[in-house]
Order: structure tokens, then sequence, then C-alpha cells
């Protein structure tokens, strides 16, 4: 899956309202990574339910980053890990590296 994220649907959103789209952008800065943690903490203690909850989260982000095969991912893996099962862990994993990377070049 090499899905690029991209601030399309944000620039939409935000239309001429550049200060409207910076804080969007900030939003997404500050919140991914905290709840990218809660994710791999709930992961590490075994808590696939927990990590579900996250999950549910960060799928709606990889939408505003317009990637909808990552979305779809997360559904799936959502109910997976519902399930209290990991096996889409390393994909779910490098869905995040890749938000990850983008997230420090804006």
């Amino acid at each position: 899956m090499q899905e690029k994220p991209n601030l399309t649907y944000i620039k939409e959103l935000a239309g001429d309202d550049l200060a409207f789209e910076q804080k969007f952008i900030k939003i997404l800065k500050d919140e991914f990574p905290v709840e990218t943690n809660i994710y791999y903490k709930s992961i590490q203690n075994h808590e696939p339910r927990a990590a579900a909850e996250i999950v549910h989260k960060l799928k709606h982000k990889f939408n505003i980053l317009s990637m909808e095969k990552a979305y779809t991912f997360a559904v799936k893996y959502e109910e997976e890990l519902r399930a209290g099962r990991t096996d889409m862990y390393s994909g779910f994993n490098k869905i995040l590296n890749t938000i990850e990377d983008f997230l420090k070049t804006i």
C-alpha cells in the first residue's frame, strides 16, 4: 500500500482561510503523535481492544489526509483488534510511519 498523504481535503475545507488551514494542520501534528503513542502502548500491553479505540480515532485522520486505502485498512484492523487479534499490525505501522514522515515535512 503505497498511498501518500496530502493536504487536498484540508485545503478544500479551508478554502482561502489560511489561518484555519494552519490551525487544522497544527491539530493534526499535535494529536497524531499522542494517539500513536497510546496505540503502541496498548499493543505493548497486549490490550488490543484499547488499541482498537485509538485506531478508530486515527482512521479519521487518514481520511483527512486523503488516504482512502489506509482508511479502509484501518476499518478492518479495528475490527480485528476488537476480536483480540493483531495480524495486521505491521501493515498498520507502515501507514503510521508514512503519516509521521509526512507530518514532519509540512
